[in-house]
């Protein structure tokens, strides 16, 4: 017989107001195996932790029940408690009769109080069928290996590095930089990409602890938190877009740039193998190289809208209508400015955003973020380079929100003579020399006609090349338009929906340097967490085998979405990987022979709660 006490919180008034929380306590008193029920106002108060902390003790419990809020809320404050006084913190259980009971049933009390005492019957039920259990603790492996060698990727993998701790870092073009090695500047003080990486890059090509793989791509992803096997491979042998096949305007993000010079060759540092004599790679020839890791960070940045979808701007079809990312090679160009047509000075030069930015028919319903702030760059680039020459920007709106952002806008249009004019470009054609691009400007509501010998479109941003595939690889979400999902917006913004993989960088949605560097710091961050840690202790409720019923079907292995699942080849049995397992009950359903169970949600806890609620 056990002996479960039972503690129901008042919650100030937002249970208490609702359920008599007096009358569920005399009804459970006289329940089988409740040893012990009462109330307290804020049961996860001091004073209340205390109380089960006394009662444990003075009345030998040897299970507990809180009736409160969501478990989500108070369990681990709970099972702390409970532990603290001898009581192994699985035999401590939450009844939610807040959120499933109070809230939704603040106009029928008396129903409200019943239904919160059977709430509480079907937990005393669970508790007396509970196990004991210990968390389980699997090894981290100190090694990092970090998939991009952009602004995002060089941050993330000298963070981890300069904490101590080796770093893969994966790139699967021939140098390193991404799109900022190709910037003819930065704004706001139009500092050279090429300079403004070169510190970083010999940082890291001579850090003793960062391996650089170019030209390499991973593969393949198997294992879990703190024990990943990730194997490598060329681009070549993987399908994947070299730098020289890549068309311009589909040039890779953070650590996927596709044009310019090579920036750094393949450094080797200390590599840790993966078992089974798998060999480390630090040269080029990587194929099926496999390395062991205990986190992952993902900053494969992004790629601009394809040039040749832009029919109606003459994208493909005028050789004066180029992409932003061009117009950045022009500016950076030591022959200076000079059209694709003819190879002349251009004196007019028409920039138009938000091409498929902001646009859900035709394009990307999205803000690329980064256009109005490169469009206000290059066109006082131009200004600087060509001091008689005249910019117009076809514009929306102007999203300048950054430090400094706005004022380097205002002083496009103040003291560089930037001609801003609100509206989209219905038309582009040319007429002799000239491009002309045909508009109406929304505020006044007149046509314009803009003779131009240069057009440059701010494309939108998208995922890059390839990002779908290697979320399936990964097991990582992605959005509805294919850039990678974090675990929250707001509190987990770094964080991939599966344990030890991180996001840095435009890999995850648009973003400027910055905020880039910014997100590539936070993952590291993340990473150096998770190797503060020897061990993971893991919660012990995971999936498990009744193997005396166990026909080894295998119809568990393909239902478990988790891959923790495999038929021991010995026994011809079912096995779980307690370290993958995320106890979702998928393998439960499934199996014909109810050999999959769950600890401490068993079929024959739940048939007792059922049977608790006398229906």
């Amino acid at each position: 017989m056990r002996r479960i006490g039972v503690f129901i919180c008042h919650c100030g008034l937002n249970i208490a107001e609702t359920v008599d929380v007096e009358k569920v306590a005399e009804a459970l008193r006289d329940y089988p195996q409740v040893a012990f029920a009462t109330t307290y106002k804020y049961m996860c108060s001091q004073p209340g932790q205390d109380l089960i902390r006394e009662k444990i003790a003075e009345e030998n419990l040897d299970g507990v029940i809180v009736a409160a809020c969501s478990p989500a809320m108070h369990e681990a404050t709970f099972r702390k408690a409970s532990a603290s006084a001898g009581l192994n913190p699985y035999r401590c259980e939450i009844a939610n009769i807040r959120e499933q009971c109070s809230w939704v049933h603040q106009s029928v009390p008396q129903k409200a109080t019943e239904k919160a005492a059977a709430i509480v019957r079907t937990m005393v039920e669970k508790v007396a069928r509970d196990e004991s259990l210990e968390e389980l603790s699997t090894p981290v492996h100190h090694q990092a290996i970090v998939l991009g060698g952009g602004i995002a990727g060089l941050q993330a993998a000298l963070d981890i590095a300069d904490a101590g701790y080796p770093v893969v870092l994966v790139e699967k073009n021939d140098h390193l930089g991404g799109k900022v090695a190709d910037l003819s500047g930065v704004y706001l003080n139009f500092q050279g990409g090429p300079e403004l990486l070169r510190e970083k890059i010999r940082a890291v090509e001579e850090h003793a602890l960062i391996t650089v793989h170019l030209e390499t791509e991973l593969a393949l992803l198997e294992g879990y938190v703190g024990n990943f096997q990730a194997q490598l491979a060329s681009s070549a042998s993987t399908g994947s877009v070299g730098a020289e096949d890549a068309p311009n305007d589909r040039s890779s993000g953070d650590g996927q740039d596709t044009n310019g010079t090579p920036l750094a060759s393949t450094s080797s540092a200390q590599v840790e193998t993966a078992p089974n004599d798998r060999p480390a790679g630090g040269g080029q020839d990587i194929n099926g190289t496999w390395i062991e890791a205990g986190a992952l960070v993902v900053a494969t940045g992004f790629d601009l809208f394809p040039m040749q979808l832009l029919g109606e701007y003459g994208a493909g079809q005028y050789p004066d209508v180029i992409s932003g990312f061009d117009f950045e090679k022009m500016l950076a160009s030591p022959d200076g400015l000079r059209r694709p047509s003819d190879g002349k000075e251009p004196q007019e030069v028409v920039f138009v955003q938000c091409v498929r930015s902001r646009d859900p028919e035709r394009g990307m319903p999205y803000c690329s973020r980064i256009c109005c702030m490169y469009v206000a760059k290059q066109a006082r680039l131009f200004k600087q380079r060509v001091p008689e020459g005249q910019a117009y920007v076809f514009y929306i709106d102007i999203r300048s929100a950054g430090k400094g952002y706005e004022e380097f806008v205002q002083e496009a249009m103040q003291e560089d003579g930037v001609l801003y004019i609100r509206g989209r470009v219905a038309k582009v054609y040319p007429e002799g020399e000239k491009t002309i691009v045909w508009g109406v400007d929304t505020l006044s509501g007149d046509v314009v006609e803009v003779p131009a010998d240069l057009v440059v479109l701010a494309t939108a941003a998208v995922p890059s090349e390839g990002a779908i595939e290697l979320a399936q690889r990964l097991r990582i979400a992605t959005d509805p338009y294919g850039f990678f999902s974090e675990a929250h917006p707001k509190l987990r913004p770094v964080e991939s929906l599966t344990a030890g993989i991180y996001l840095a960088g435009s890999a995850q949605a648009p973003k400027d340097i910055p905020d880039t560097v910014a997100m590539a710091s936070g993952a590291a961050a993340k990473v150096l967490t998770l190797f503060s840690h020897d061990n993971l202790v893991q919660e012990p409720t995971v999936a498990y085998v009744v193997e005396e019923i166990c026909s080894g079907c295998g119809v568990c292995i393909n239902a478990c979405p988790y891959e923790a699942r495999s038929i021991d080849p010995y026994r011809h049995v079912a096995v779980v990987n307690p370290a993958l397992c995320q106890y979702c009950g998928a393998c439960v359903s499934a199996c014909p022979n109810k050999a999959s169970q769950i600890h401490n949600w068993t079929a024959d806890q739940i048939i007792a709660m059922i049977d608790a609620l006398d229906l």
